[in-house]
Formats: C-alpha cells, structure tokens, sequence
C-alpha cells in the first residue's frame, strides 16, 4: 500500500529498463524525492482514482506531473490520458507522454485529449538520460504547478 505523501512524479511505464534508467535519472539529479513507478494504465487509474489496491488514498494528493507511455498493457495511455482530462479534478495534472512511438496519429491523439507535451523516447542511453534530465528539470523546477 503507498501511503498519502505527496507524490510528485507518477511514471506509467510497462518497459522496467525504461523506468528503471528514468528513475535513476531524476534522483541522481535530486529532481524527485516521490516519485511512484506503475506498470499499467489500470493501475495508474486505480492510483489516480482511490480505488483498488490504492482505496483510502487520498486523491487530492495528485502528482506534480504524470510521465505516461502509450503502449502498455490491460489500459494505454491514450485511455488514461482521456480519462484523466475528462475528470474536473484531475484535468489540470501535467501529463508528458513519454513513448516509443513516432506515429503521427499518436501525436495527434495524444494533444487533441490534452496531452502537455510528447517526447519519443531517445534510443541512445546518454541521450535518453539527457532528456529525462531536461524533463525533470522544467516539470519539477521551472513549470509552476497548480496547488
């Protein structure tokens, strides 16, 4: 059970070397101290919502920003990003997709539901650190987040 600190980084990656080296990043950098990794959109909601696993957290504890990839098992990121700019309470939480894929039409998906920005994941590993680095860094420094 994860308790009810604030949690400033939600990552929704099903890719554990991805998530692992993104963790890594941002605490090598001392850019997020709560930070919560889930493997799966339904999770993800779950978490966001209080239900589940995750019932009697308290959701106004949102995160500062939510990393979501876009191909992920049981729920995708295009349904939880839907789902979470539909929701009044939950629409004004950041979200960066951070993806594999290129794919004009996921682009394009992912921005007409409200997506904040979207990053294709570098392939390169100093690369990819270098932009985890730059997300954590506007995300968590420089953006001024809605209290």
């Amino acid at each position: 059970m994860i308790d009810n600190q604030e949690v400033e980084i939600l990552i929704v990656e099903d890719n554990l070397a991805d998530a692992e080296l993104t963790i890594r990043t941002l605490k090598k950098q001392k850019l997020a101290n709560n930070l919560i990794h889930l493997e799966d959109g339904a999770k993800a909601l779950d978490f966001i919502f209080g239900r589940g696993e995750f019932s009697g957290r308290n959701i106004n504890q949102i995160p500062k920003v939510i990393l979501l990839d876009l191909k992920m098992p049981k729920v995708n990121g295009l349904e939880v990003l839907e789902k979470l700019k539909l929701d009044p309470q939950m629409k004004s939480i950041p979200v960066v997709i951070l993806t594999s894929s290129a794919e004009h039409p996921d682009v394009q998906k992912a921005y007409d539901l409200g997506a904040n920005s979207y990053i294709v994941k570098p392939v390169n590993f100093n690369d990819f650190s270098k932009t985890i680095n730059g997300l954590g860094m506007y995300w968590m420094v420089v953006n001024k987040a809605i209290k």
